[in-house]
This record gives structure tokens, C-alpha cells and sequence, in this order.
């Protein structure tokens, strides 16, 4: 049999089947077919996505532009800063962002339309949903000016309207009207975000002032009691105690920031627990075991002191032989925690569970407090834990974030 062309008008030798001329082995040995072709262009065009998702990309990522001046909450500063984003979104030739008195920021083009802006709002506010203007609520005389309408919707807080969005046109149909409605309603819901951040900050500003209230003044007068104690026989001690309670009080009432570092906090606990000692001496002993590593932690303000204060109140004031209380703190990946440890009278359970759920009514010295605080800022996983039972001593375990958003000392 004459041997037989290839595709290229080749003879070539016929072997065995699946085996090339020139090749031995068996036909499991063949040589697999290579994979067909990819066009790289196609490929380019599937991973960088369709027009659509191009088109939904540059929507979130403008939205996401304004936001953080939104969050800020709603001021001249706020709108200047996000109405060229909001203008982008809705591809309108001009835009304004004005409260309920009128004007706060304007874009775009025809800022001679803005004289029209407080009448605009007005007639917006006291139909309390989205208006429509034409050319006869902007009479223009300036020419070549395409402004012919406009669209304005309420922002909305709480049932409360704060301000108006405006977005000039050549004409204002159902789709212009549609869009800036639900970007109006956006922008509500970033200054509602707002407008919760700022309660949060109200509502925590209100609890410190709480808990400074409740720094005992029974420990007030007795620290002074026992500096006084030491002016005759220890005039040196005296003085460095007076120190300590003054450094202690200023940390204490100190009014600014939410938050501080371990390390700062441990060194009022410190000044605590030494103004303590003068008055209950050999009675209690303290050890710290700290890792350096934890120190710069960011936590919230005056939230060791008041574990320490229960420690030593409801813990050792009771003991005639007094006790020990040991504070620790260790790095625990991506957490710190702190531990305060005392061997006194410990707690009845139930009492701290009602603390822990909001019976402030008997949180004498601000556990409950503390604790709601710390779920605030990093969430519900983030509450105290607290073991404890009658005659058997109280544990209280802190576990903070060592990076969280918006925590910074």
C-alpha cells in the first residue's frame, strides 16, 4: 500500500494508530492535541466587564466620593465637598445642595439660576415631596443659557426635613425626576448615618460624664484623709500622694477625646491603686503583668478605672484580712486582653447579669456602663465577661480590638 499525502501534500509514513511517523512507543504514549486558541482580545474585553458593569462601577465609585463628606452630616462644608460627585451621578448640567434657609453649595454650569434657589426650596418644602419647575419659575435673561427646568427633592432625616436637592436641566421629563429622587433618598440615608454617628458620640459623651459622677466621693475623702495622715509623720509621702490625686483627678475630668491608650489608662489606675494603698497599707497588694506590645492600644476612656474601683470596693473593703488584686494585659493577635483579678468577697451572679443587661440602678460603680460602651464602639461580641461567686473572687476579661475603625486615641 503507497503511502498516503498529509494536509500539507506530504506522503508520510503510516503507523500505528495514534502514533506520529518518526515516533515509537505504545499508543497510550501519544502525543495529546493541543488546546484550541483563545482571541486574547476577547478575553480582555470579558475581564475588564461589559458596558454595563463599567457603567455600574463609575456609579458606586462617584457615590462612594461624596459619601464621606455626607457622613459628616449636612453643613456648607459637607455639600461643597460632595455636590460635584452627586452632580456626576445624575450627568446634569448644573446641581445645588441647599438646607431649609436656602443655598450651601453649588455646580455645574448657569450659577446665575441660583437667585431662584430659595424660592425653589420653599415651594419644594411646602409641598414635602419631589417638584418640578420650568421656564416659568426660571425666567432667564442671560443668552445662550440651555437651563430651562428643574427638579428638586426633599432630604429627609428622621421624618425631618433637613434640606433639598436641585438639579437644573434643559428639560426635566419622568427620568430626571426618578433619578434625583433616589439620589436624594441616598443621600438622606448618608446623613441619617450621620446623624447616628453624632447620637452615638452624644450618647457616649453623656455616659462618661455618668460614670465621672459616679467616681466616688467617699474614695475623695478618704484619699485626702490619708495624704493628711502623712503631713506630720511623712511630709515627703505626703507630697508625692497630693501629686498622684492631682494627676488622678485631671486624667479623671479631663474633657477631651473618647478614647486613650492602655497606657495611659493603667497609669491612672495606677495613681488609683497607690492612693488606695495609703489608706488600706499591707492590706492590699497589687501585681501588674503587662506586655509592652499592648501599650499604644486604643481603648475607650475610663474603662479600667471603674473595674478596679469594684475590685477594691465590693472585692477587698469588706475583708478584714484584705487581699490581692492582679491586673494583666497580653496580646492576643488581633486582640488585647485585659484581665482584672481580685481574691475578695466576689459577686452574686444573677447581680452581675442584671448589671450586664442594663439594670444601671445597681451598677454603683459603672460596670454596666463600661460595658455597653465597649459594645458601641466595637460590637456585641466585644461586652465584658465577668466570672464571679459568692466567697470565691471576681474575674472581669476585657477583649479589645488592637486596630478598630474610627478608635483612635
Amino acid at each position: 500500500m503507497s503511502p498516503q499525502p498529509d494536509e500539507d501534500g506530504q506522503a508520510g509514513q503510516a503507523g500505528p494508530a495514534g502514533q506520529q511517523p518518526g515516533l515509537e512507543g505504545h499508543p497510550d504514549d501519544a502525543v495529546p492535541p493541543l488546546p484550541p486558541r483563545r482571541r486574547l482580545g476577547a478575553w480582555r474585553r470579558r475581564h475588564l466587564g461589559t458596558d454595563a458593569e463599567h457603567a455600574t462601577f463609575r456609579t458606586l465609585h462617584t457615590a462612594s466620593l461624596a459619601a464621606p463628606a455626607l457622613r459628616a452630616g449636612l453643613s456648607r462644608s459637607s455639600a461643597e465637598a460632595a455636590v460635584r460627585h452627586l452632580r456626576a451621578l445624575l450627568d446634569a448640567p448644573a446641581m445645588a445642595v441647599t438646607d431649609t434657609a436656602g443655598l450651601l453649595a453649588w455646580d455645574g454650569a448657569a450659577y446665575h439660576h441660583a437667585q431662584h434657589v430659595p424660592a425653589i426650596v420653599a415651594a419644594t418644602l411646602e409641598r414635602e415631596g419631589p417638584r418640578a419647575f420650568d421656564r416659568r419659575d426660571l425666567r432667564c435673561t442671560v443668552r445662550d443659557c440651555e437651563i430651562r427646568s428643574a427638579v428638586a427633592s426633599p432630604l429627609v432625616v428622621e421624618d425631618r426635613v433637613v434640606g433639598t436637592l436641585v438639579v437644573f436641566d434643559v428639560f426635566a421629563g419622568a427620568g430626571l425626576a426618578r433619578t434625583t429622587e433616589e439620589v436624594a433618598r441616598w443621600v438622606s440615608g448618608q446623613l441619617e448615618l450621620a446623624e447616628l454617628d453624632s447620637s452615638r458620640t452624644r450618647l457616649m459623651e453623656a455616659e462618661v460624664r455618668a460614670l465621672r459622677a459616679q467616681i466616688s466621693p467617699h474614695f475623695i475623702f478618704n484619699s485626702l484623709g490619708a495624704i493628711a495622715s502623712f503631713v506630720r509623720t511623712d511630709p515627703e509621702r505626703a507630697r508625692e500622694l497630693l501629686l498622684e490625686f492631682a494627676d488622678f483627678t485631671r486624667y479623671s475630668f479631663r474633657k477631651h477625646g473618647e478614647f486613650t491608650t492602655l497606657a495611659e489608662e493603667l497609669r491612672s489606675v495606677e495613681q488609683y491603686l497607690l492612693l488606695e494603698q495609703a489608706r488600706f497599707g499591707e492590706r492590699l497588694s497589687v501585681t501588674l503583668t503587662i506586655a509592652p506590645e499592648v501599650l499604644p492600644v486604643a481603648i475607650p476612656y475610663l474603662c479600667l478605672q471603674p473595674l478596679v474601683e469594684n475590685a477594691v470596693r465590693h472585692g477587698l473593703e469588706g475583708q478584714p484580712e484584705g487581699g490581692h488584686i492582679r491586673i494583666s494585659a497580653r496580646d492576643a493577635g488581633l486582640d488585647c486582653v485585659i484581665e482584672v483579678d481580685d481574691d475578695g468577697a466576689g459577686e452574686d451572679p444573677e447581680h452581675i447579669a442584671r448589671v450586664l443587661a442594663g439594670d444601671h440602678e445597681n451598677d454603683s460603680v459603672g460596670m454596666g456602663n463600661v460595658d455597653g460602651r465597649l459594645r458601641a464602639t466595637y460590637g456585641e461580641d466585644f461586652g465584658l465577661v465577668v466570672e464571679t461567686a459568692r466567697g470565691a473572687g471576681t474575674k472581669v476579661i476585657v477583649r479589645v480590638p488592637k486596630f478598630a475603625p474610627g478608635v483612635l486615641a
